[in-house]
């Protein structure tokens, strides 16, 4: 039985946020091994920040 647009676009769009989640962690684990500043957008800037 498939579920109906709504399920599935929900469905999609959590799992679409998990994935950014577990990206972020191994973008931060990745730049503290390599002593490098991660990039965010903080109040209208991208700043440069520590991990």
């Amino acid at each position: 039985m498939k579920a109906n647009g709504r399920t599935e676009t929900k469905l999609f769009t959590q799992s679409v946020g998990r994935a950014l989640r577990r990206a972020a962690k191994e973008a931060r684990k990745t730049a503290r091994v390599f002593h490098t500043p991660i990039y965010v957008w903080r109040n209208g800037k991208v700043v440069a920040e520590k991990p």
